[in-house]
């Protein structure tokens, strides 16, 4: 969903909700709050990024996580994860194998003020993207991934940047 009338929970810097507001408050106040990231990988190892629609807010046509979006208000990691997958790539959560949390990420401004936990599973495709949220889904190779960061990070998301670098600390 890409609406700004989104409520999202407000959290403390322990990550624990103190509020909600708004999507647009919550972005305009950098107020902090909570985020998923998914990276789907295929038999071959590859990683699936979406291209991030131009119509987006933040990052509009950078790449990123295969999924990404935000906890919504009185909602869990846990749900907003399994609600993400079908609202942005069109296949069901329980289609994803080996869905799992990898690793949480503290906010810090390359998030955009968002807690995040980084999820990981297995799924081959066919998708069927949201073209309101994805424009385009590609598989790349971990260490093509690897150049292209380092060679062109302008185009990708600032927190995909982030997790990527993240999952070898």
């Amino acid at each position: 969903m890409n609406g700004t009338d989104e409520k999202f929970d407000i959290v403390d810097d322990s990550d624990r909700v103190i509020g909600s507001a708004p999507r647009s408050e919550i972005h305009a106040r950098r107020l902090l709050h909570r985020a998923v990231h998914l990276w789907l990988h295929d038999p071959a190892g590859r990683i699936l990024l979406q291209r991030r629609s131009l119509s987006k807010d933040r990052e509009p046509g950078k790449w990123t996580s295969s999924v990404s979006g935000h906890v919504n208000a009185g909602e869990e990691y846990d749900q907003a994860m399994h609600r993400e997958i079908p609202e942005e790539i069109g296949v069901p959560a329980g289609s994803c194998r080996h869905l799992a949390r990898v690793r949480y990420f503290p906010a810090c401004r390359e998030t955009d003020q968002e807690f995040v936990w980084l999820y990981r599973a297995a799924h081959a495709g066919p998708f069927r993207p949201d073209a309101s949220e994805v424009a385009a889904l590609e598989w790349f190779e971990p260490q093509q991934l690897d150049l292209l960061i380092q060679q062109r990070p302008e185009d990708f998301s600032s927190c995909l940047i982030h997790l990527w670098k993240g999952r070898t600390e």
